[in-house]
């Protein structure tokens, strides 16, 4: 994928299927939340999580309309991924006068709230491991695609690599409670186990990694993300911004964040976790300034 692709002008808001009750409200990444990070959809996740976040703040259409039109989005498709946002409980539309505004639900809210601490401590290293292993035992059966899919997607989403069928691994033993809410939701928790395990002999840990997680696509896309951004930037402060955050949600769901002792040689998430956070210090009061001036607009 190159670094701008994700980003690049889509009129399609689908793309992914969504199972689930639309009206059930989550406070945690789900699948429903976390997917798309391409398309209009997608994008609007971007813009809602970097400039919005509060339950409380309105945003007018126009907002959208025109921070979606800077990146090729005609208005009905954005108004389509309003509409759609709305039906899955994303947002709470008001009417006032001839203007629509729109609220973050309160789930929703401490969603992006939890999401972007998340992406923006992110570092591509986790920093102090203490050599525990969080280690899921989990199967779907083969009659059952729905929930391999999720079990595949979603555990990969919390940092999982798969070194054999049915075993998941990950070096965050915090995220027990994020394994379990996907054991649930793929409706396998009850033939499941979840163990925090140490290694205490046999072949390397670093073989083990190789066979869970696959680095060369990781490291490809932190390639791409580098050579993104290293270039002059967009004039445009809320496109600069929206791309350089759009971009590092991707990484930040693909990359399991390994300790560094874990991590090949040269890692290139390292340089680009420096990237962003100097680009991320720099781009964003200018992009927070231009969203609350379309913001003061209304249509």
């Amino acid at each position: 994928m190159r670094s701008d692709s994700s980003v690049t002008p889509a009129v399609n808001s689908g793309g992914v299927s969504e199972p689930g009750d639309a009206s059930r409200e989550r406070s945690v990444p789900s699948r429903r939340f976390a997917a798309g990070t391409s398309g209009v959809r997608g994008l609007l996740l971007t813009l809602l999580g970097g400039y919005v976040r509060s339950p409380g703040q309105a945003t007018p259409t126009s907002a959208f309309v025109e921070a979606l039109g800077r990146f090729g989005v005609r208005e009905d498709a954005c108004r389509q991924a309003l509409a759609r946002a709305t039906a899955d409980g994303w947002l709470r539309p008001s009417r006032e006068g001839r203007y629509t505004w729109w609220r973050l639900s309160p789930a929703f809210g401490q969603f992006l709230r939890l999401g972007a601490e998340r992406i923006l401590r992110f570092t591509a290293a986790q920093p102090d491991w203490d050599g525990r292993w969080l280690v899921v035992l989990a199967r779907a059966a083969e009659t059952n695609r729905p929930a391999r899919h999720l079990l595949r997607t979603r555990l990969r989403w919390a940092g999982f690599g798969n070194p054999a069928p049915g075993t998941w691994v990950n070096t965050h033993t915090d995220r027990a409670g994020e394994a379990e809410l996907v054991l649930d939701e793929a409706g396998v928790r009850r033939e499941a186990q979840i163990f925090v395990a140490e290694h205490l002999s046999g072949g390397e840990a670093s073989a083990l990694v190789r066979q869970a997680w696959n680095f060369d696509e990781v490291e490809r896309e932190y390639e791409a993300f580098l050579a993104a951004f290293t270039r002059p930037p967009f004039s445009d402060p809320l496109v600069r911004l929206t791309r350089l955050v759009h971009d590092w949600r991707r990484l930040a769901l693909i990359d399991p964040e390994l300790p560094a002792e874990l991590l090949p040689a040269g890692w290139r998430g390292a340089r680009a976790a420096r990237l962003f956070h100097e680009q991320h210090a720099r781009w964003a009061p200018a992009a927070l300034r231009e969203w609350e001036r379309i913001s003061a607009r209304t249509r």
